[in-house]
């Protein structure tokens, strides 16, 4: 038998298709368990989850995160463009502000209305139902016209370069296996997903990194680390890839930086952190992996376990860039590198380089290890849709249909969130042939996320820091927010992202609206709607007392957030942020 082969091999076949029934098993077993102790149907439980310990929220958290856009997306974007997509990466400290400010407000409005609660519910109490109801549409929106057709799309991507199955074999069969495990796994099926597959997923991918740096150089892992930084320095007219940040100024012989126009200057920076702010502490996507860690507990008990797991999660958060994107860079290396062959790659065909990770798989790990790995990915990718379908039916069965049909049996609104599951696996699928018409996969859905990013940022900020901002103000901000960006999206979809010359009294006169580069219109964006709830917050009825006094900002709060944390907990924050700084000082 050949161990080497760049190939699966029947051995690979073999224990990629006993570690899934082994899954299988292991997810059955575990539900069925946790049917027995809760003895009957409960929605918020299917929906939410029970109080799991830290380390499997950390790894719920991370595996929510993880799909098969970094898989391909972020390994093909390390190939092409090295670390400068780092900085949506690098964002442990992010997470951290999830679990030490969002977290205790989220709790305290648990308390306040007796239920775990949607991020509809945060905007609902705050400001006004119609501002919650928006936020609802908003996401359900985003997950089915992004989240769920974008993970199937890549995955299918995904299959092809790694098994050899048809794109849409495996677009369409990952799509219909994960809704059938989320319909009737729930999220105890999820969490339990997670925690096998993470430590696979982690173990894998670092087994790739370091064999991938070993054979670039011929038996040294530092050594190899040097070529591939060496070569991907000459990278695009020699500006090269191996630096974050990326400037307007010319080099020696003249030319501007390539990457200037996609990563400018340190707005860049400002732009993912906006993203960043947006994703980790107020999409339900995210957040409903620490809601569901709130029943029947103490609010410190609570506070504690899930704060100690967006700490967890930030320290996982670090290893992306190296299990996926640092792979890609690898890979293009070993493209470049013509004595060792095995991978070829054109840079400026984007279907080749979003098969970077596939390419490097087949082509460095031996024969059943492949197999062994390919599990870990394909738990990645289901875990990670299934957390979308799941958000999807918490959004509809929380947020539309019980407050339509109250008092209905729990085992009711646990089949209408099954049911909503199915039709957002039905639309998701409606959409894949759409997406991959829009061309450029990546520009797209980062240009989704800036345009969304910014209302929700300032929607959420202000209405825990200011007591001033009225209920109007947070509905104008969310509605007007999301009118200009799908405003802004129509023009990308008609002029190519700005690219496309366009003529006529109205292109020539916007050119400032549908020209600017996307990072920079989503800061203006951000910042004109702060200035849009300031002014109409000075002409509309002040909240309630009862509206600030439970979620805003005080010195009660901090009273009560004090008593969940120890000095442990802070030196653990401290860690991940120190990790997160060493790395921007490396690749600076």
């Amino acid at each position: 038998m050949d161990w080497n082969a760049k190939e699966f091999i029947w051995l690979d076949w073999l224990i990629l298709a006993v570690g899934v029934l082994g899954i299988v098993w292991a997810v059955y077993r575990a539900i069925k368990k946790d049917k027995e102790k809760m003895k009957g149907a409960d929605s918020q439980d299917y929906l939410f989850g029970k109080g799991e310990p830290w380390y499997i929220i950390g790894a719920a958290i991370f595996a929510a995160n993880i799909g098969s856009e970094h898989l391909v997306g972020l390994a093909g974007t390390g190939a092409k463009s090295g670390v400068g997509m780092a900085h949506w990466e690098m964002q442990g400290w992010m997470i951290l502000i999830l679990g030490w400010l969002f977290v205790p407000f989220y709790q305290l409005l648990n308390n306040k209305m007796g239920k775990i609660i949607t991020m509809p519910d945060f905007l609902k109490f705050r400001y006004t139902k119609a501002t919650g109801s928006w936020l609802s549409i908003i996401t359900l929106i985003a997950y089915i016209l992004t989240k769920v057709s974008v993970t199937a799309l890549t995955g299918g991507i995904f299959f092809e370069y790694l098994l050899g199955i048809p794109f849409w074999y495996g677009a369409i069969g990952l799509i219909a296996i994960t809704a059938v495990f989320t319909v009737f796994g729930g999220m105890k099926g999820v969490m339990t997903l997670s925690a096998i597959q993470t430590p696979i997923l982690i173990i894998g991918s670092f087994l790739l990194l370091f064999l991938g740096l070993y054979t670039l150089g011929d038996g040294s892992i530092t050594q190899g680390w040097s070529n591939m930084m060496a070569v991907c320095s000459g990278l695009h007219d020699g500006h090269g890839t191996t630096h974050m940040f990326h400037w307007s100024e010319p080099n020696a012989n003249g030319i501007v930086d390539p990457m200037y126009h996609d990563y400018p200057g340190f707005v860049v920076f400002i732009g993912a952190s906006i993203i960043g702010f947006w994703y980790w502490c107020t999409d339900q996507h995210i957040v409903q992996r620490v809601l569901g860690q709130t029943k029947g507990e103490a609010n410190s008990e609570v506070m504690k376990r899930a704060r100690r797991g967006t700490i967890a999660a930030g320290y996982f958060k670090l290893l992306p860039v190296f299990m996926f994107l640092i792979p890609g860079m690898i890979a293009i290396a070993m493209n470049n590198m013509d004595h060792i062959g095995g991978i070829a790659i054109d840079i400026a065909d984007k279907d080749q380089t979003d098969g970077a990770y596939a390419m490097l798989v087949k082509s460095i790990l031996p024969a059943g290890v492949k197999g062994i790995v390919t599990i870990g990915f394909i738990c990645a990718l289901v875990a990670s849709l299934a957390a979308f379908f799941n958000s999807c039916a918490t959004l509809f069965t929380e947020d539309f249909y019980k407050p339509m049909k109250k008092g209905m049996s729990e085992a009711h609104y646990v089949l209408i969130g099954r049911i909503a599951t199915v039709v957002v696996v039905i639309l998701g699928l409606a959409w894949v042939p759409v997406m991959r018409s829009l061309g450029s996969l990546y520009d797209y859905l980062q240009g989704i996320q800036s345009l969304l990013a910014p209302a929700m940022v300032a929607v959420f900020t202000l209405g825990i820091f200011s007591k001033k901002i009225t209920p109007k103000a947070g509905e104008w901000g969310l509605v007007g927010g999301f009118i200009i960006g799908m405003i802004r999206l129509v023009t990308n979809v008609v002029t190519s992202n700005g690219n496309d010359q366009m003529t006529g009294w109205l292109w020539e006169n916007t050119t400032w609206f549908w020209q600017t580069n996307w990072l920079i219109f989503e800061c203006w964006l951000l910042v004109f709607i702060v200035a849009l709830m300031v002014c109409v917050s000075f002409v509309t009825k002040a909240p309630s007392k009862e509206q600030i006094e439970a979620i805003t900002f005080s010195p009660a709060y901090w009273k009560e957030i004090k008593e969940s944390w120890g000095i442990w907990d802070v030196v653990a924050t401290c860690g991940v942020v120190v990790l997160c700084a060493c790395f921007y000082a490396y690749f600076w």
